[in-house]
């Protein structure tokens, strides 16, 4: 199964609109929070960047915001 097979198939498990899955979105996030912080915090912060959306942040802006985050504290390191 392609990825994009698994998103379309998760999101009609879901109910969800699959044109609303910016799959690059999410990937980008998670990269960007697996090197920078912790690889485990790739998902927690894409679950959260999803409960952000649900409460009705823009995608764009919450996942700019958390890459942000994820830089900051790389570059503490």
């Amino acid at each position: 199964m392609t990825l994009d097979e698994w998103t379309a198939a998760a999101c009609a498990e879901l109910g969800l609109d699959r044109s609303e899955a910016d799959v690059k979105l999410v990937l980008d996030l998670a990269r960007d929070v697996a090197h920078n912080v912790v690889r485990p915090g790739a998902p927690v912060s894409a679950y959260l960047l999803g409960v952000a959306v649900g409460r009705g942040a823009d995608p764009a802006d919450a996942a700019a915001r958390l890459t942000a985050l994820a830089e900051r504290v790389g570059s503490q390191r």
